[in-house]
């Protein structure tokens, strides 16, 4: 028997269908409110509103859950490459090795970018930030790739699929070769897809590239715990602009520019940025522990907690590993760094950190593996619009075949009421 909600105002019950999902989460169907009551439900940020059903990805913030179409975090970052959780993602089902091998290939053929993108880039300072170049980058690919998707066709989609998933880690490597001042790089054919993109961003003109398996190992999780995160900002605004039927390149690249933001994508900068501020008051990681707890004072400590997970990240889990072996293999010596490590022992023994659950969040880590790698801090948010891109491609094309209405919130008007135009001389 299926359950029902009901709302009473003014007298007058309205019922509603409850729709409850295969993880059983149970949600109040409204689309009919408005027509039925002559009432809009009001929720700035929509932390209590569904937007969308998706297959895609479970998030339980409060058990600390991720899971990818139904695989766990943990088992896809340990026993997957990205290009297989691209695929699954995407397509809904892990590839077998043919499969695979395909998507691989076709993604290859794909990794060209027409050469006059080359002015297009030579048009931005060196000081502007990576994520605006990579923005208007993805834009501009709408310009070299004009037809639109048919997104009826298997085969049509496919291709707008494979076709951004080679072009765009060349617009990333380009994006950051312009900041550090290096000839522009194509990948190599022979090459894994993760290890072509560190080839393409750190390859210096004089010398031969040389793989670090640990290097790449952990660049490769990032890419996979950064792939999707159900219906955040960035997620949310490239499955509202596709809505109106915008095609795929500039969907994406609506995502990157909302990802740019501090309380977004650019948590992992604003990581660093902290810790470079605690170094220049001379690094005492007791003293800013001290003042994240005092109410009074201003100071946040930033890549610690989730505003979703309540409990331990479990992307924070895996990735710690993996920045352990970084530093360890790298051996790089770097005061930030050392500050960053400081302040995880002391959250992970300090009491008041460890009641609140404030723990080590995803960006705490994975700006301390970028930081050694060497990637500039401005190009950490780049890096994650590098993983979330088959997850914002994933939403995209089950929103296109799902056939979902154009996005078009309401709301409440707080404004002047009805008043008669003064004219100007009057004023």
């Amino acid at each position: 028997m299926s359950q029902t909600a009901t709302i009473e105002f003014e007298g007058k019950k309205y019922e509603f269908p409850v729709i409850k999902g295969t993880e059983n989460e149970l949600a109040i169907d409204i689309k009919t409110l408005r027509g039925a009551t002559g009432m809009v439900t009001i929720d700035p940020g929509y932390k209590n509103t569904g937007s969308c059903e998706s297959a895609i990805t479970f998030l339980d913030g409060e058990k600390g859950i991720l899971r990818y179409r139904g695989y766990s975090i943990e088992e896809l970052a340990e026993k997957a490459d990205f290009l297989e959780v691209a695929y699954l993602l995407i397509f809904g089902e892990l590839p077998n090795k043919a499969q695979l091998e395909k998507f691989y290939d076709d993604i290859t053929e794909e990794s060209q970018v027409d050469e006059e993108m080359k002015k297009i880039l030579d048009g931005f300072p060196k000081s502007a930030h990576p994520m605006g170049v990579l923005s208007s980058l993805t834009s501009a690919l709408v310009a070299f790739n004009p037809s639109t998707v048919d997104v009826s066709s298997d085969e049509a989609m496919y291709n707008s699929i494979v076709r951004i998933l080679g072009k765009f880690p060349v617009l990333v490597a380009w994006t950051m070769r312009k900041k550090m001042g290096l000839p522009l790089d194509y990948g190599d054919d022979n090459l894994g897809y993760v290890e072509n993109i560190h080839k393409m961003m750190f390859k210096k003109p004089t010398k031969d590239y040389v793989k670090n398996p640990i290097v790449i190992d952990a660049l490769d999780k990032l890419l996979i715990l950064h792939a999707d995160h159900e219906q955040n900002c960035s997620t949310s605004t490239v499955r509202i602009t596709g809505s109106s039927h915008a095609g795929l390149f500039v969907s994406l690249a609506a995502g990157v520019s909302a990802l740019w933001g501090p309380l977004h994508g650019g948590a992992n900068q604003a990581v660093l940025e902290m810790l470079e501020a605690i170094k220049e008051d001379g690094g005492d990681t007791k003293k800013y522990m001290a003042k994240a707890k005092d109410k009074n004072d201003p100071f946040r400590l930033m890549g610690f907690g989730h505003r979703v997970y309540k409990n331990f990240d479990p992307r924070a889990k895996i990735i710690k590993k993996a920045a352990d072996q970084v530093l360890g293999d790298l051996g790089v010596e770097d005061p930030i760094l050392d500050i960053a490590k400081g302040l995880e022992k002391e959250a992970l023994e300090d009491q008041y950190f460890v009641e609140r659950k404030l723990y080590p969040n995803v960006d705490f880590y994975s700006g301390i593996i970028y930081r050694a790698m060497g990637i500039p801090v401005d190009m950490f948010t780049v890096m994650f619009a590098l993983g979330r891109l088959p997850g914002w491609i994933a939403q995209w094309r089950e929103m296109r075949l799902r056939k979902e209405p154009i996005g078009r919130p309401r709301q409440i008007y707080i404004g002047e009421n009805h008043r008669p135009f003064v004219p100007l001389d009057k004023r």
